[in-house]
């Protein structure tokens, strides 16, 4: 299930708008390395604070994962986001895991191109159901999450409550995945 990765550079609009400053410039989404290892945990603990993944389990992630584990590399040896993806070895299914981009570097469209190029690596490897969880509060993510096709996992409109232990409650969003059909 895994082929060449699709590594490219994000130069083009509207992830990189005209005025930003030049160290806002370029950014490559690109297949996590080993070597990144160290700045994926740091910037796991910037953007999730106390749920960050610990780094025995972002370094077991990695290993099972690594064709569906991108990143938004700098070029300055900081990373600016990530997306996670499981799968499961036998099956259709998969999980997001994670997405996250640096506080400044959102709204521009970065988490969105990390989930579409995730999306299309999944439907080429045959995935058919993709799931998630985010925070039911999280209106932004929800937002993007909707843009691209996912729906409350019913039932209860996706609304899991305590999901990740006592008052850490989610909403369950689920996308079936096309073959061969463009993502939104």
């Amino acid at each position: 299930m895994t082929a060449e990765p699709l590594e490219r550079s994000l130069d083009h609009d509207p992830l990189t708008r005209p005025g930003l400053p030049p160290d806002d410039l370029p950014l490559d989404l690109r297949t996590a390395r080993e070597s990144d290892l160290p700045e994926l945990r740091r910037l796991d603990e910037e953007v999730f604070q106390d749920f960050a993944y610990p780094g025995f389990l972002l370094r077991q992630l990695f290993d099972m994962y690594e064709e569906h584990f991108l990143v938004l590399d700098d070029g300055t040896g900081r990373l600016r986001g990530y997306v996670l993806a499981a799968t499961r070895t036998l099956g259709r299914d998969s999980w997001i895991l994670g997405l996250c981009v640096t506080p400044d570097r959102r709204r521009h469209g970065l988490g969105r191109e990390l989930m579409r190029e995730v999306l299309s690596r999944l439907r080429r490897d045959g995935i058919q159901v993709v799931r998630l969880t985010v925070e039911p509060a999280n209106l932004a993510a929800i937002f993007l999450y909707r843009s691209l096709g996912f729906r409350p996992e019913e039932p209860d409109g996706g609304l899991r409550p305590d999901y990740f232990g006592p008052g850490v409650h989610r909403q369950i969003m689920r996308l079936d995945l096309a073959p061969d059909r463009g993502l939104p």
